[in-house]
């Protein structure tokens, strides 16, 4: 029966967050949002709505943002640049038109064509520690960290398809997306499988790929940020270049680093293994609300809820915020959390580049 306590699926997702983690996952994120932006002005414009530096090498991968005059967050998402004057944006299946129109509201005389794409191809990700033995069973290019190292893509063959292997991840583990045209993925599906019957391959729902994600701290746009949150606060000024010139927002974000940040954003682990977070549960800071989590979900290695959630912190230090004592108020009753501004799983971000 359906209720806020744990469902009948959870030890499911146990099953498949924990074969993520220790072995390999396939996830079909079909549904991500694909865009090209091509044409001679193709890097001009995104690199006045990015604020990461799109003026990269073709087959490398840049994790950014586009944000408003307000330095809050538009759109979050992987751009890939496929040539001189070709890209390859990828956003949630959920912002597919808020970003197209975001992207064509900002289009002037640029010589740009921006097109939907998503229909042309199926995601398949390969998921884990043991996500490179299995792809170099099924294909005959080079997987090494020498040749694709993370947030790098390369044209490969997979069974007796094709596909482009994009290093990226979302759930903090070696791995590749695999953007495959519709008409071969169902093939090249079977291929997988049938393959990954030696390394215990385990199919994977979107509820792992959610807890596997707030584990890694990873932010999910709606909930943990939003074109009201700024991006320092959200914690995620290492993918904005001020020093590569103006861009959309560039001088709110120079603003908040002169002014200093009125709140930022906190990973919380509850103490106790039985209750479960979902969002909007109220944080306590020695005992007082400053605000509600964002997002929630189980985190099986950790082994506790975890949830993301904003705490005010203006004129405080980093030390200052980490040194209180915080909870979470859950039904009417309070648990104790861990806090953390790093990922508590990985920090060092050291597995997605194994």
């Amino acid at each position: 029966r359906y209720s806020w306590k744990r469902q009948n699926w959870f030890d499911n997702q146990r099953e498949e967050h924990l074969a993520v983690r220790n072995g390999v996952g396939l996830f079909d994120m079909t549904s991500f949002g694909k865009i090209r932006v091509e044409g001679r002005d193709a890097c001009a414009l995104l690199q006045k709505l990015c604020a990461n530096d799109m003026d990269v090498a073709p087959g490398k991968i840049v994790y950014t943002q586009m944000l408003n005059q307000r330095g809050g967050i538009e759109s979050d998402l992987t751009v890939s640049r496929l040539s001189e004057t070709a890209y390859f944006l990828v956003v949630p299946g959920a912002t597919l038109q808020r970003d197209l129109a975001w992207l064509k509201k900002h289009l002037s005389h640029e010589f740009v064509v921006i097109t939907d794409v998503t229909a042309a191809e199926a995601v398949l990700c390969l998921m884990g520690p043991d996500s490179r033995k299995l792809i170099q069973k099924l294909s005959p290019n080079d997987f090494s960290n020498e040749s694709n190292p993370f947030g790098t893509f390369q044209e490969i063959e997979i069974g007796m398809g094709l596909a482009r292997a994009h290093r990226v991840t979302y759930v903090g583990e070696l791995g590749w997306e695999l953007y495959v045209s519709t008409d071969q993925a169902a093939h090249v599906f079977e291929a997988i499988e049938e393959a990954g019957a030696d390394v215990s391959l385990k199919l994977c729902g979107l509820h792992t790929l959610d807890s596997c994600r707030i584990e890694k701290a990873f932010r999910h746009f709606g909930h943990d940020i939003t074109d009201e949150d700024n991006v320092l606060e959200a914690g995620l000024g290492f993918a904005v270049k001020t020093a590569k010139g103006d861009f959309l927002g560039r001088d709110a974000v120079l603003r908040k680093k002169e002014t200093g940040l009125d709140r930022r954003l906190l990973q919380f682990r509850l103490k106790e293994t039985q209750p479960l977070l979902f969002h909007n549960e109220a944080i306590l800071r020695d005992g007082k609300i400053v605000g509600p989590i964002t997002s929630g979900n189980y985190g099986h290695h950790l082994g506790g809820a975890i949830g993301l959630g904003y705490v005010p912190c203006k004129g405080e230090s980093e030390a200052d915020v980490l040194s209180s004592s915080y909870a979470i108020e859950i039904a009417g009753e309070r648990f104790a959390a861990e806090a953390s501004l790093k990922p508590m799983y990985d920090p060092k971000s050291e597995r997605v580049r194994m």
